[in-house]
């Protein structure tokens, strides 16, 4: 949905003096619930990775489980390419909106057939016996099972559009709130819980899946409805805070790790305590699913299905009453759907905002998020000392988050990009020497934690900054194919980390180092990046930066 920019300028000078202050805090903290879920269910498979290996893969090497091990590969195998196919066609619903039909089906068929050319020859390759393919297998059965919710989010994050139109902002988060709820309840027991003629470790990925669904949705409309919902005086530092609540989401479950992962012993994490990491989940999909019952839809939403009586009355709250009245027919006046081509300021805008999203995870932040715990323990620590210094990560995580929301309107997007890019491609550099060379003591873990301030206060939340703005209103909505290009991304650093860093001959010769190296590298090119191509925003009005594509089109 876009508006004219002219709305957001006119809302801006309606004060909320006469409005409901709590009442708009108390629906921000609601929305934001959305926030803290995506972040509790993205991290709380970091406590549980070890577990989930030990129980349902590490065994496929064991001679003596050949059976099961022709099984989970095979089930794996089939998997794989049902998410590829799943990729795949999102990928070309986003090229047919972005080219048109013509181009666009053309370019769609090539990439199904050459998956299909590829997907009916690894599913016909022979499953190798040697020990050291089912080592490879492990890896990367591994990386799929721990990384399986970014496909969901995928599925989510390019449905989150269509369904904020159908059924309306709040609508959408609440079945963002019970796909987390049945994520949650399934991932517990997948065993009892297997309705789909899979091995327990594959009906563990399906419910993981469906929770990334959830995540998906979230992640487009909580700060969606924050945005329609807040007034325009306060909207911005109320959307930031969004991305607090991910940081903090992510903090939580860490916590919450810690303390089941110390409730018994190494054999009882394995086989129990790992199903209670995730069964915790219930407790904040469950209130955020209530807390959504006593939320209104939002008024532009209402105003667009013509429900204009029930808009006013929220207006009423949100901005007084002598302002509602003035605001709704403002809304009434500008708030149109527009269906310009998505290239209609260039292909410029749309390659930045992809590229943006695709640094941002290319640069290892979810490695460092999912299997900190792993990484800590290749450091040499127990699993209570990984857990803690994970703890650490993501409390450096959140403070410099809060930072960086404090700081981008003041020293502009550029300077903290650029700045954070060479942090983190200096840091990631350094700790793939330190695993390279054995020196795993105080200075890898400095590493790491510089590693994740340097994030947390540029591209963490500066990346969002960026996307919001650099969309003109009247193709907006292209803005969906960053998102998808987003957990795209993330989906592939996830997935091939346990390759990278558990591959028998990389470790050989780089010591575990070898992954790092090359999100140290990401880094020095993200950098480049931004101070190429990227536009600075600060300061600008959307007229402003609409000019900037203009000028370069001509």
């Amino acid at each position: 949905m876009a508006f004219n920019s002219t709305t957001s300028n006119s809302l801006s000078t309606s004060g909320n003096a006469k409005g409901n202050p709590v009442y708009i805090m108390a629906l921000t903290l609601v929305a934001t619930l959305g926030g803290l879920l995506f972040g509790y269910d993205t991290a709380v498979v970091n406590g549980a990775e070890k577990s989930l290996v030990q129980l349902y893969i590490a065994k496929i090497v064991d001679p003596a489980n050949l059976d099961y091990a022709i099984k989970i590969i095979t089930q794996y195998k089939l998997l794989v390419a049902l998410a590829f196919y799943l990729v795949v066609l999102i990928v070309s619903a986003q090229i047919l909106k972005l080219l048109g039909k013509s181009k666009g089906f053309t370019i769609s068929a090539i990439l199904l057939i050459i998956l299909t050319i590829w997907v009916v020859g690894y599913l016909k390759a022979e499953i190798s016996h040697t020990a050291d393919a089912l080592k490879g297998y492990v890896d990367s059965v591994k990386g799929f099972t721990i990384s399986s919710a970014l496909i969901g989010c995928v599925i989510g994050g390019a449905m989150a559009g269509f369904i904020s139109k159908a059924i309306g902002r709040r609508n959408g988060l609440i079945i963002s709130a019970l796909a987390f709820s049945i994520s949650a309840i399934g991932a517990w027991n997948p065993e009892k819980l297997n309705f789909f003629g899979t091995l327990p470790v594959f009906s563990f990925v399906i419910y993981r899946i469906v929770g990334g669904i959830g995540v998906g949705l979230a992640s487009m409309l909580s700060p969606m409805y924050i945005a329609e919902i807040a007034p325009a005086n306060v909207r911005g530092k109320l959307v930031s805070w969004n991305q607090f609540a991910i940081i903090f989401g992510m903090l939580i479950i860490y916590f919450v790790n810690l303390i089941i992962a110390r409730r018994g012993n190494e054999e009882w994490l394995i086989t129990q305590g790992w199903r209670w990491m995730f069964f915790s989940g219930v407790i904040p999909s469950g209130l955020f699913l209530i807390l959504l019952m006593f939320v209104p839809e939002t008024p532009r939403y209402l105003v667009m299905k013509g429900k204009e009586d029930k808009a006013l009355k929220v207006l009423k709250k949100i901005s007084g009453e002598n302002d509602a009245p003035v605001i709704l027919k403002e809304i009434k006046d500008t708030l149109h759907e527009t269906s310009i081509p998505w290239l209609s300021y260039g292909f410029l805008v749309i390659f930045i905002g992809i590229m943006l999203s695709v640094f941002q995870q290319f640069v290892g932040i979810n490695v460092v998020l999912y299997y900190a715990a792993n990484i800590f323990r290749n450091m040499g620590s127990s699993i209570d000392s990984s857990m803690i210094q994970t703890i650490i990560v993501g409390t450096v995580n959140l403070v410099f988050t809060v930072l960086a929301i404090f700081t981008v309107d003041r020293f502009g997007r550029k300077p903290l990009m650029i700045i954070g890019g060479v942090g983190m491609a200096v840091s990631m550099v350094a700790l793939g020497f330190s695993f390279y060379f054995g020196k795993l003591g105080i200075g890898a873990l400095i590493f790491m934690l510089t590693y994740t301030a340097s994030f947390a206060m540029s591209w963490g939340p500066v990346t969002w900054v960026l996307l919001s703005e650099i969309f003109p209103n009247s193709v907006r909505s292209a803005m969906s194919i960053a998102v998808a290009a987003q957990w795209i991304a993330n989906l592939i650093i996830s997935w091939t980390f346990p390759m990278l860093n558990d591959n028998l001959a990389l470790t050989a010769r780089f010591n575990h180092g070898f992954a790092y190296w090359i999100y140290g590298v990401m880094g020095i090119l993200s950098a480049l990046f931004i101070w190429k191509l990227v536009p600075e925003t600060k300061g600008k009005t959307l007229e402003e930066i609409e000019k900037i594509w203009k000028k370069k089109e001509r």
